[in-house]
Parts: C-alpha cells; structure tokens; sequence
C-alpha cells in the first residue's frame, strides 16, 4: 500500500540576528569607495588607448587594436569609394581631353562631363584578311559613305593581301575623305577592327601617322569585331604544301 504524504506543515527559517553574528574581515583595499568609483572607468577606457573619456568597450578592438574583421571591411569601403571616385575623374579627362581636341563640336566639355549620352559616331571598320584589306566608313546609322578593298587602287591577285597594299589602302582613304570634305560632318570616330592579317598593322599605323593626323583627334572608341566561333561546323582541311 502507498503511504500517505505527511500533512506536517515546514516552518521557514528565521532571518539570522545581526547581534549574534562575527564580524567579516574587509580588506581596506577594497573599502576604499574612490578605488570602487575608479574601477569600472578604467576597464571601459582599457580598449581604446590614450582616450580620456569613458566610452562603451567596441567589439571591433581586441587589445587595443582592430579586429581582423573591422580592418577589412575598412578596407574593403576605401578601396570601393577610391574605386567609384578613380572611375568618374578617368572618364570626366577623358571627356574633357576629346573637347579639347574637337572645337567645333556643338557639345560642350560641361554637358559631358555632367553625364550627357555621347552621340553616335561615325564608323571606320578595318577588315583585314591575309587575302585582302577592306575599307569602309559610314555614317552613324550605319549608311556607307566610302567602301574600298586593295583591288580598288590598282593591285591584282596575291598583291591585294600584302602589308603595302594595305598602307597605300589606308593612305587612299584619308586623302578621299580630306577631298570630299567629310572632316565637319565626322565629329566623333569609332575605329572597328576585325580579324589579324597584315592591313590590320597597317591601317592602325596610318592613323597613326602624318595622313591621320586631322581624323585620329576624333576616335572617341577602338573595338575588336573579330568573329569567334563557338563549336560549328567542321573546319576546313588545313593546305600542306610539299
């Protein structure tokens, strides 16, 4: 059988008297009450060195310096904001640099440099293969205005894809577009180059030169229109002589 719990009621204790109580033993160390005042200032201002004010400790300072933690992302924010700053003086020279150059264009430095979309260039495509070199300059909507290849001025098979032919290519094309007068209406320029044979080198040392000297002021843009090929079909057999 369960016996039954004791219905004895538990008196609580009785608070101690004090006058029956020993005396604690203090240490005078610690009953100095400008020591206890002085304690928790000197344990806030432990972190940060040679401050005379009590502030909160800083997570981020560990012995007095920073934490790995806060010195990258410290610098991780000045190398983002030299980045952005680094990046708006480059494009704001260079713009400025362009006006320089270009007097008589209608925009002026300060609406570029505010940020104003850049208007549509002229293009020059420089296509250059081993074969030939192919020439043409057109208007901004993309209309051609001049369109020449090597066999325009005069040179025949195997010569059309030499570097002189090229040259004397790109030479022709400067003095026609001094003739026709197309200097005022080109205002800006973007020079488009696609493959590598040798009118590329060619070409690129006529601007350059003394026969670009009134059209390179105007290249605002160089890109590379080179075609990739992405798997496709099967190449052709490469020619083996001998």
């Amino acid at each position: 059988m369960l016996r039954p719990l004791s219905t004895s009621t538990v008196r609580p204790a009785e608070p101690p008297d004090p006058s029956t109580q020993e005396p604690i033993n203090i240490p005078e160390s610690t009953t100095d009450p400008t020591a206890s005042a002085q304690q928790p200032t000197d344990q806030s201002a432990s972190p940060s060195i040679g401050s005379t004010s009590s502030v909160a400790p800083d997570p981020t300072i560990q012995d007095g310096r920073p934490s790995f933690l806060a010195s990258l992302r410290e610098a991780h924010n000045d190398s983002a904001f030299n980045r952005q700053s680094t990046t708006s003086d480059e494009i704001r020279d260079l713009f400025n640099n362009a006006q320089r150059q270009l007097p008589s264009s209608p925009m002026s430095a300060r609406s570029l440099a505010d940020g104003q979309a850049l208007p549509t260039p002229h293009h020059l495509h420089i296509y250059s293969t081993k074969h030939n070199t192919h020439i043409t300059l057109s208007r901004p909507d993309r209309n051609p205005i001049i369109s020449v290849s090597s066999g325009t001025i005069g040179f025949r098979k195997a010569a059309r894809g030499t570097y002189d032919a090229a040259y004397q290519l790109g030479a022709y094309v400067m003095g026609r577009i001094q003739q026709q007068g197309l200097l005022a209406q080109i205002q800006y320029l973007e020079v488009v180059l696609r493959d590598f044979g040798p009118g590329r080198e060619a070409v690129t040392k006529i601007l350059l030169g003394s026969e670009g000297r009134n059209l390179r002021g105007r290249v605002v843009r160089v890109s590379d229109a080179t075609r990739l090929k992405f798997g496709g079909t099967r190449s052709k057999k490469p020619r083996r002589l001998g």
